[in-house]
């Protein structure tokens, strides 16, 4: 064909370029259907297809009115105006009672720690996205549960191949057929019957009349609506996807930590002879990890002539004090776990070997022929409770190898493999076992899933005064597990201790916290409790506080008084909480052990008779308050009891003291002492000095030498014990409450030093252990959030501690991922960070105002709404199928326990000292207080203007305020535009943090966004105005630097080219909802163009 009789269009053809299409696409894709490898060595890629310039959405949309637009067209171009919303879901609390402190006036860092586990969960969600596949997938699971709304479908061939069918059936059992079985279907004959016999149809009067086709098409639109099935699509099979399909997984929402659980009921003691109480105490001991890995639990069995022995020391017990059953919780199984079993009688006259002795003698069926022996035993006894009835001693012990319950009990069946429990578990379950994973190796065992075993333990072994210590214990239990055992060869004490150990149910009645606190469901008061027993991990737990905790611990070790003067042989130690140094001022936070007051001011040591050089083995738990002070302190005073009453001499005769300041440099003093002990009581001001300082004039025992070895635990949720973050802590407060100058250790810190140290914590703050890090990390990162958003001001100046903050922020995020390896989900998301993101992270609110100055009154937000509270139980992988021997437990509310009926009827119970007090029992005035921080929905007026600092900030201060008592203006700065901004600043090796986990970054700049449109209601304003330009710029600079880094990576890192491109891809998914669209297309047009 000519030249000139060719086409037009066909003079724009480049066979060419298509040729080298051609070849270019032979060359670097292989014959692979999928098209999706390149082969190596190409070198230069001729684009397929260019990139098309998107569309600017927001201007499109507002020069084409939706109206104007048709139906189908219309849906897609509608995006709901209601999507984004805040909930404040209420936070799920375990007990009745909150069991914060209700003093008035709160120290900071209490304050603080009662704001962060009391707030309820602010949550940013789409209140469309679990319509989309994106976030819910659509699985075979989910189909099939769609399809239970389906009806079944019957058509009519269906239904006349059944009729058939049935017919037939019916005909061939009767053996006879009709005329139109014999006539051939198809038939003249056939067809007139079948005519004959058929219903008439009905009559369509309106089928001759005029009716308009919009009419027309109304009546049957509305008839296709009748009856139509919601869920057709169901019927589909699900689509088969790709592993590569990334979805967004919510979080669970943080909850206490707890292991595997196992209950221990007390059921009955019974010696041969019965002449005294004898009291027990059980805990749990790992002899691997040779650590005590529980609290004690104290329980009496005594009958109620025993107990009346010593009614004149103990009139009234508490009801929380007559728990016979436990549940112990265990983070790491290992096979050497025991249960010990140590029991205490009333101090008397004679060693431990003397007083067991008639125990290991006398025989029940010898009663009739010792009953003189018996009758003076009984006396003696009589006459010993009743002057040393405040006084124990060590008597006997015996221990149950809890792995031997579990091999000789067996393993309950499962209902589901171990892969479909593992896929469909939850991630507290998925973190528990990862912890059992790690801990136990080849020697694996479970206590969560074994029969309940009743025990019977006869053979106890008596105590020796010179080897009390937990380090003699360890050998005891090590020496128990051989074939030889020495301990097999003495003579025992018998006895018979019955009791019953089964895994704990999910949710038992009657429960008690470690503080003492109703666990739900709490239904009668009167029922014997059972306590929850605090856990001692054996190694690290890294899991974050989410409730008010303020325990110590108080462990006597030993004390030699070999060189000190006169008499001192009996010695017993009383431990005191002091609030100041008069002796009224004991405060009664020890907690009562067994059938005793629920906290008292004072406790004693169990005494080792005529011993100088006493072994002790008491664990004193006391519930610190929540100010803890520079006079509070510990007051350890040594007696030495008189066994035997003379006229002269008293019960309790003074020999030592000695004490440890609680508090020193704003720190919580824990761990070990070494002790000197003081012959004369201390002078004034003693409680403020400790005593490694010689007093004058006072005589100390062996020449001040330390003769007392103590140690000091706590477990609590307010103070970190950990040097970085106390100090870190310590002086985020003095800059919020501007209290200069202020004592940091031996420096006395002014305003022009703070800054330097400040900025030295927030550095230090990877030098952290991780243990406490992790269990603090909603406190380390709201207060490093809380220094970006609101830089202090010292001296008058602000102090700019966004880059330092940041920086922090990625260390901490890094080690976080580091401590917690194994609890990640697929796409490498931290699940504890995840959920502080997704719950527990808010904006920071403004600061109070001066006292007496209401705060302003919160904003209604059109879009803050408050989900309704929806509590989910503890998930623990446990049987379902418990049997239960306590009798106390399985009785009916309506028929409570004897023993506590006649204690409520009891006019004289004390509950002044009590933390669980009517108020505070299921349906009290009390049963449910939550704390909401007051100001924060009043921070909402967020300035848009940037300083000249390139840094957001807008000036905050109150109107309504008078004028006398306006705050000072503070620079206050948007944490999205900060994150940004420090981002794409950020230095290389902050930077590369930040890489690792980016979609921390991304999703906390998310939600900063989404709380600022909402908190600040700018939902409504057009979405080009939403946030200014230069954070759309350092938006836009932000993600073509990732965008850089997710090609540079993606030869050298798979892995993490990986991660930040779904990290990517999920953030400006959620950008759709918040900003410009256009702008977005525009982000996404040029990650598409860059080089790969």
């Amino acid at each position: 064909m000519a030249a000139s009789e060719r086409r037009a269009f066909a003079h724009k053809i480049n066979r060419t370029v298509a040729a080298e299409v051609r070849k270019q696409v032979s060359r670097e894709y292989s014959s692979s259907p999928q098209l999706c490898k390149r082969r190596s060595g190409s070198q230069q890629v001729v684009p397929l297809s260019e990139v098309v310039e998107p569309l600017d959405l927001e201007d499109f949309l507002q020069n084409h009115p939706l109206d104007a637009e048709p139906g189908p067209l219309r849906d897609l171009m509608e995006f709901p105006a209601d999507d984004l919303e805040l909930v404040l879901e209420a936070r799920e609390c375990r007990t009745t009672e909150p069991g914060i402190p209700e003093e008035e006036k709160l120290d900071a860092r209490v304050r603080d720690a009662i704001e962060i586990y009391t707030e309820d969960w602010v949550i940013v969600q789409r209140k469309y996205q679990s319509l989309s596949s994106s976030y819910i997938p659509n699985t075979s699971e989910r189909q099939r549960e769609r399809q239970k709304g389906l009806a079944r479908q019957i058509f009519e061939l269906d239904s006349a191949v059944e009729e058939r069918m049935s017919s037939e059936d019916l005909d061939d059992l009767k053996h006879c057929s009709t005329s139109m079985d014999d006539t051939p279907r198809g038939s003249w004959a056939s067809n007139i019957f079948d005519l004959k016999n058929s219903a008439a149809d009905s009559l369509l009067p309106s089928l001759l009349e005029r009716t308009a086709p919009d009419e027309i098409d109304r009546r049957n639109e509305e008839l296709r609506r009748q009856n139509r099935p919601r869920d057709l699509l169901a019927l589909y099979p699900a689509p088969d996807e790709d592993e590569a399909v990334e979805r967004c997984s919510i979080p669970e929402p943080p909850k206490e930590h707890f292991g595997q659980r196992i209950l221990v009921k007390c059921l009955s003691l019974k010696f041969e002879i019965e002449i005294e109480p004898i009291f027990g105490i059980l805990a749990l001991y790992d002899i691997r990890e040779k650590k005590k890995i529980s609290e004690n639990f104290y329980f009496d069995l005594n009958s109620d002539h025993m107990k009346g022995l010593l009614r004149a020391h103990v009139a009234h017990p508490a009801i929380s004090t007559l728990a016979r059953s436990a549940i112990f919780s265990i983070t790491y199984p290992s096979p050497d776990i025991f249960l010990v079993i140590k029991l205490e009688k009333v101090l008397q006259q004679g060693d431990i070997g003397e007083c067991c002795e008639p125990y290991m003698v006398m025989k029940e069926s010898d009663a009739v022929k010792n009953k003189e022996k018996l009758e003076k035993l009984r006396h003696t006894a009589e006459q010993f409770c009743s002057r040393l009835g405040r006084y124990r001693m060590p008597f006997a012990w015996t221990a149950v190898h809890l792995a031997n319950i579990i091999s000789s009990a067996g393993s309950m069946d499962r209902d589901s493999s171990d892969s479909e429990s593992e896929r469909k578990s939850t991630w507290n379950e998925k973190k528990r076992k990862t912890f059992e994973r790690t801990s136990i190796g080849d020697d694996a065992c479970s206590f969560s899933n074994f029969r309940p075993a009743t025990l019977t333990v006869t053979n106890f072994f008596k105590q020796e005064g010179d080897r009390l210590s937990d380090e003699n214990l360890y050998k005891f239990l090590a020496d128990m597990r051989k074939p030889s055992s020495v301990l097999r060869r003495l003579r025992p004490v018998t006895a018979q201790l019955k009791i019953d150990i089964s895994p704990a149910p999910e949710n038992p009645h009657f429960c008690l916290s470690p503080e003492l606190l109703h666990v739900k469901p709490y239904p009668d008061p009167r029922g014997r409790p059972t306590k929850e027993i605090l856990e001692f991990p054996a190694r690290e737990v890294y899991a974050p506080f989410t409730s008010y905790r303020n325990l110590l611990y108080i462990y006597p070790h030993n004390l030699n008084f070999s060189s000190r003067q006169g008499s001192v042989r009996n010695i017993a130690i009383k431990v005191q909480y002091m609030a100041g140094e008069d002796p009224s001022q004991a405060l009664p936070v020890i907690f009562g052990k067994s059938s005793c007051s629920e906290f008292s001011r004072e406790a004693y040591t169990a005494v080792v008779y005529h011993s100088k050089c006493p072994e002790f083995y008491e664990e004193f738990k006391v519930q610190l308050p929540a100010n803890v002070t520079e006079n509070h302190h510990l007051l350890f005073t040594f007696y030495h009891i008189s066994c035997q009453p003379r006229p002269s001499t008293p019960l309790e005769t003074p020999v030592g003291y000695t004490w440890i300041p609680l508090l020193q440099h704003s720190r919580l003093r824990t761990g070990p002492f070494c002790l000197p002990v003081s012959v004369d009581r201390p002078p004034p001001s003693y409680s403020v000095l400790t005593t490694e300082v010689a007093l004058p004039g006072m005589r100390w025992v062996d020449g001040h030498k330390s003769v007392f070895s103590v140690e000091l635990t706590a477990v609590s949720s307010v103070h970190p014990q950990d040097p970085h973050l106390d100090k870190f802590f310590t002086l985020v407060h003095v800059l919020e409450e501007a209290s200069f100058p202020f004592r940091l250790k031996d420096v006395i810190l002014s305003e022009n030093k703070v800054e330097a140290e400040l900025k030295s914590s927030i550095g230090a703050l990877r030098l952290a252990s991780p243990e406490p890090l992790v269990a603090f990390s909603h406190h380390v990162l709201d207060k490093l959030i809380h220094l970006i958003v609101r830089p202090p001001i010292i001296g008058g100046q602000i102090v700019n501690l966004g880059r330092g903050a940041f920086e922090a922020i990625a260390l901490v995020v890094s080690l976080i991922h580091k401590s917690l390896d194994g609890a990640q989900d697929q796409r490498g998301h931290n699940q504890l960070l995840a959920a502080y993101i997704h719950y527990a992270f808010r904006l920071p609110g403004p600061e109070p105002g001066p006292t007496g100055v209401s705060p302003p009154p919160p904003m209604q937000c059109a879009t803050l709404c408050r989900a309704p509270a929806e509590p989910s139980s503890l998930h623990l992988s446990r049987s379902k199928s418990i049997s239960s021997s306590n009798p106390d437990l399985a009785s009916s509310p309506c028929s409570p326990d004897e023993e506590v009926t006649r204690i409520l009827a009891c006019k004289g119970v004390d509950r002044s000292h009590s933390w669980v007090n009517s108020a505070y029992a299921p349906g009290g005035s009390k049963a449910v207080l939550r704390r909401i921080h007051p100001h924060y929905s009043a921070d909402l007026k967020q300035a848009m203007d940037r300083g000249p600092n390139r840094a957001s900030s807008y000036l905050e201060g109150s109107s309504s305020l008078p004028a006398t008592s306006q705050p000072r203006p503070t620079g206050r700065k948007l944490l999205h535009e900060e994150l940004a901004l420090q981002w794409v600043v950020s230095g290389s090796a902050v930077r590369e943090a930040v890489l690792q986990h980016a979609w921390f970054f991304f999703q906390l700049m998310v939600k900063s966004m989404a709380l600022h449109l909402v908190l600040s209601k700018r939902l409504d304003t057009p979405r080009k105005l939403r946030f200014p330009g230069r954070f759309m710029d350092d938006i836009s600079a932000l993600v073509n630097s990732v965008g850089l880094e997710v090609t540079a990576r993606s030869h050298k890192d798979s892995e993490l080219a990986e991660r930040l491109n779904t990290s990517l891809a999920f953030f400006l998914s959620d950008l759709l909802s918040l900003v410009d669209r256009g702008f977005v297309f525009s982000l996404i047009r040029a990650y598409y163009k860059q080089p790969h």
